[in-house]
């Protein structure tokens, strides 16, 4: 049998199994010391979201290479992605019997010097080891990363069977990477800190299972007493998730013998109602967006952990007008959901962008492009979320000018507004299948009549309604919402169908629009005058599909725009041409403005964080 040797390095990746917040935060770390890194996930939507968190949030680990050479790639498939890999970390979720099944797929598509590692911090490497044979599991063990980039620490343990020269081998790359690596010197289930902390956790549990104090009082003491910053105990374990809290305390006390003292039952009551903290749009132990801070509030290691990329356009017009190439200035502008991030652009010398939408399953980014004023040059184009692959999706001269547009992830089918033509379209992704929904008027007899001009779009799946705004003319109070069946009545068109209702009318000059997740209520923007204009509104659908309850969340916006909802995490984000990034809570409390001075902000669309517990 040939001897083992230590794997090469070179031209080789660090594979991770599972784009969940720390398969991602893990992945960050090695590509910011410039290693290849591969991610593996089953689902698409959460491979996407994790390459687009390492290339927006890579700053953050303090990179010692250039940000623009990283190299990290994502996969469905296990072979592809680890084949070449010297080492591989697994972070799927705390089911031993699935950690089990990872670990003897990897014995058969790795080469037999790879490194494998397992990131549990609840369960040994040991029990992982039982489908492998004694020469793989000698090449297996734990390395468990806290929350990186804040909390560096990562604790390695032995399978029982480890190659001692691993652990040095290891340690140099470990540091290499900016992480700041500790052996256990003996197998233990939860390692170091997560012992300290799993006798802490279930106390404090037991305390909130006997009524003893809310979570509030409980964090209240806590942060008194031991911490003046930092994340307290009940906010940590809705970062983490209660679900994953519940299995590893499970875990604990199937192993150590321990009496349940009501804890698992009191957990269980959060997830079978879908409260499963951070990750979840019901919240956890706090209400939803509790973990999720933006600018000007303390931040904490395990804050948004689940808040969304931005991407959003800038019109251009902060450019010299006199400038030949003024009306091709726009941009596509990626940031955080709290500001912090430096602004990227991913996509430049655009043709006025105006409303911008992200495709979950294609991983794609679409926007519309309003071309040259006063000529029918408009466009809509696409790109991967990385802002390659740039394509035509509908050339100019098919529509006259552009605006909003929305997605039907489902169906795969975009919806737009034509403006100064004056109709709302739909098409396949691919730009396939144009059908013209709504011909409010014909821009080739004139395009003098603002009231007729379709601007915002948003589709509600659960009614098979589509809503549109046509804006009306400055300072004129005539601006409408329609909406109208997805389905096109039998025997009509878009000039004569009788299924097109007036929702809202006498509205200053309405934008943007979104339905909320379940269908309850409709919101948009309105860039007309104060005071009911340059704000945020929102009205409750009833069940009889009537509106009622109209409210200005918010006011004083600079000519308001763009509008999306984070359905997790709860909390809405505006964009105007005053060139600001607003983010609210549901009911327009809590505004905070970032990424001032940048631009003249037109369409907004968010990267949704999935359930970080990988799917695999």
């Amino acid at each position: 049998m040939t001897p083992w040797k230590l794997p090469s390095t070179a031209g080789r990746s660090v594979g991770i199994l599972g784009a969940g917040v720390l398969g991602r935060r893990i992945g960050a770390c090695w590509a910011s010391a410039g290693y290849r890194v591969h991610i593996r996930d089953p689902d698409p939507q959460q491979t996407n979201a994790a390459l687009q968190y390492i290339t927006n949030e890579l700053w953050r680990y303090k990179p010692v290479i250039d940000p623009n050479t990283i190299s990290v790639h994502g996969f469905q498939d296990m072979k592809p992605a680890v084949e070449d890999s010297w080492l591989v970390i697994e972070c799927v979720p705390e089911r031993l019997d699935m950690k089990i099944d990872v670990f003897a797929e990897l014995e058969g598509v790795t080469r037999s010097d790879a490194i494998l590692a397992s990131n549990s911090s609840s369960y040994k490497s040991r029990e992982m080891t039982v489908k492998v044979k004694p020469e793989t599991a000698q090449r297996m063990l734990n390395t468990h990363y806290m929350v990186p980039p804040a909390i560096r620490i990562v604790e390695l343990m032995t399978s029982g069977s480890t190659r001692e020269e691993i652990f040095p081998f290891l340690l140099e790359h470990f540091k290499a990477s900016g992480m700041m690596p500790v052996i256990a010197h003996q197998e233990s289930t939860g390692f170091i800190l997560n012992r300290v902390w799993a006798a802490i956790k279930r106390e404090c549990l037991m305390v909130l299972a006997e009524r003893v104090a809310t979570p509030e009082e409980l964090d209240a003491v806590w942060t008194e007493m031991f911490i003046k910053n930092g994340s307290p105990p009940c906010t940590l374990m809705d970062s983490v998730g209660l679900d994953t809290v519940s299995l590893i305390e499970k875990h604990y006390i199937e192993e150590r013998g321990l009496q349940d003292r009501g804890v698992l039952p009191f957990l269980q009551k959060y997830i079978d109602e879908g409260k499963l903290g951070a990750k979840s749009s019901k919240g956890g132990l706090y209400p939803p967006g509790h973990t999720v801070k933006t600018a000007n509030q303390e931040q904490t290691s395990h804050d948004n952990l689940h808040a969304p990329a931005l991407y959003f356009l800038d019109i251009g017009w902060n450019n010299d007008p006199d400038d030949v190439e003024f009306y091709r200035k726009g941009r596509i502008l990626v940031g955080s959901a709290d500001g912090r991030s430096p602004l990227r652009v991913i996509v430049d010398h655009l043709p006025m962008p105006d409303g911008i939408a992200l495709s979950h399953k294609t991983g794609k980014i679409f926007w519309t492009n309003m071309g040259t004023p006063g000529q029918n040059d408009g466009s809509i184009m696409s790109c991967n979320l990385d802002g390659t692959g740039i394509r035509v999706v509908i050339p100019p001269g098919a529509v006259h000018t552009p605006k909003q547009l929305s997605v039907d992830q489902d169906n795969e089918v975009l919806y737009f507004s034509d403006r100064e033509g004056m109709r709302v379209f739909r098409c396949g992704v691919d730009g396939s299948n144009l059908q013209t929904l709504v011909r409010a008027g014909d821009w080739r007899k004139g395009i003098d009549d603002p009231t007729s001009w379709c601007v915002g779009i948003t589709v509600s799946a659960k009614e098979g309604k589509f809503y549109w705004t046509q804006k009306g003319p400055p300072k004129g109070s005539k601006g409408r919402i329609y909406r109208a069946s997805i389905k096109m009545p039998e025997g009509y068109d878009a000039s004569n169908r009788p299924d097109i209702e007036v929702v809202f009318e006498h509205l200053p000059e309405p934008i943007d629009l979104e339905m909320d997740e379940d269908g309850s209520a409709l919101y948009w923007t309105d860039r007309g005058e104060l005071p009911n204009g340059n704000s945020l509104n929102r009205a409750t659908l009833n069940p009889d599909g009537s509106f009622s309850n109209h409210q200005v969340l918010a006011r004083n916006l600079h000519e308001a725009i763009g509008l999306a909802i984070d359905k997790t995490t709860r909390h809405i984000y505006a964009t105007d041409l005053g060139g600001a990034v607003y983010r609210f809570n549901m009911d327009g409390s809590g505004k905070q403005k970032f990424y001032e001075d940048q631009g003249a902000f037109t369409g907004i669309a968010l990267l949704e964080q999935v359930d970080p517990s990988s799917s695999l």
